[in-house]
């Protein structure tokens, strides 16, 4: 199959190609600085943005042949001023381009969280995504997600920035949240396996690890992973401003991703319908050996913007 893969760089987009590429399918690569990627071999790579529509058309096509499906794996996680109008743009940009190649299908990786509850503005951006995809000819599976382990994950890279630092935390009320975190080769393999079955086109799939827990018991757990206890103190009236703030005094994440992973802090992201199960029958990867394998990825001294304490490096 020609697969099409936005987010190509990214931490999931990145992780997803190899994959692809080992199943037998012809990929093409959608970047915007094509010099600056060092793509897998047997990649063809195409460079444009997504906010410049005229840049996209040739993205659908591999060797004169239109491209059967494309993966959207591209989003504004930081939260910076205006990404709701970004991601809406680009999500109908792309939408756009992808009815007028005639490709067939479009998989998407949204964010869990039930729609009952009072979603998160980067939820809400997620799924306003979602809503244009879905509104364009090609056939769209999305796979909601809640937090990936991963190395390159920002919320897992936060979370274990905490734990590493932290051996005695004084946190807000979200801890006891509960959250169904899922490992990023489980993430990788249902993206990769939703492809192969019909089945699932245009429908609309949660995804989690095989573990439910409270945020508390992911940051005790992976700090007991880098080899030490940990003591939570929970504060009931911190505010999700205020709580934003606190991640940002111990941690240097910028005020928007602090922001954006706060306020979806405050939903409980759980699978309710395990279809995917059904037709993506895959062994799920235990928490913790998620946590294992991504910190033995993990550099957090290169990665500063997210869990370096300030003024102090590791």
């Amino acid at each position: 199959m020609r697969v099409l893969v936005t987010g190509a760089t990214g931490f999931v987009g990145s992780r997803l190609i190899p994959a692809l590429l080992s199943r037998g399918h012809d990929v093409v690569a959608l970047v915007r600085d094509a010099d600056g990627y060092a793509p897998p071999d047997g990649v063809s790579v195409v460079e444009g943005d997504l906010l410049e529509p005229d840049t996209l058309p040739p993205a659908f096509e591999l060797d004169g042949e239109t491209v059967d499906a494309a993966y959207y794996l591209v989003h504004s996680m930081d939260g910076g001023p205006g990404y709701e109008e970004r991601d809406r743009n680009c999500a109908t940009n792309f939408a756009a381009a992808a009815s007028d190649a005639g490709i067939e299908r479009i998989v998407y990786l949204g964010g869990l969280g039930e729609d009952r509850e009072e979603l998160s503005e980067h939820l809400r951006s997620r799924r306003e995504v979602e809503r244009i995809l879905g509104e364009g000819d090609p056939a769209l599976t999305t796979l909601r997600a809640a937090i990936i382990i991963g190395a390159g994950s920002a919320s897992f890279e936060v979370i274990a920035g905490l734990a590493r630092r932290l051996p005695v935390m004084v946190t807000p009320k979200w801890v006891d949240t509960l959250c169904q975190p899922i490992a990023i080769a489980d993430v990788v393999a249902y993206l990769a396996g939703v492809l192969e079955v019909p089945e699932t086109a245009g429908e609309t799939f949660e995804i989690g690890g095989p573990e439910v827990l409270t945020y508390a018991e992911i940051l005790r757990r992976t700090r007991r992973q880098l080899g030490g206890g940990l003591r939570i103190v929970r504060v009931p009236v911190l505010s999700p401003e205020l709580s934003a703030r606190w991640l940002r005094l111990v941690t240097d994440v910028n005020p928007y991703l602090a922001r954006s992973l706060v306020e979806g802090l405050r939903n409980t992201v759980i699978v309710e319908d395990d279809r995917i199960r059904e037709y993506v029958p895959i062994e799920r990867t235990p928490f913790e050996l998620a946590v294992a394998r991504a910190l033995t990825d993990s550099s957090n001294a290169q990665r500063p913007w997210l869990t370096t304490l300030r003024g102090i490096r590791s």
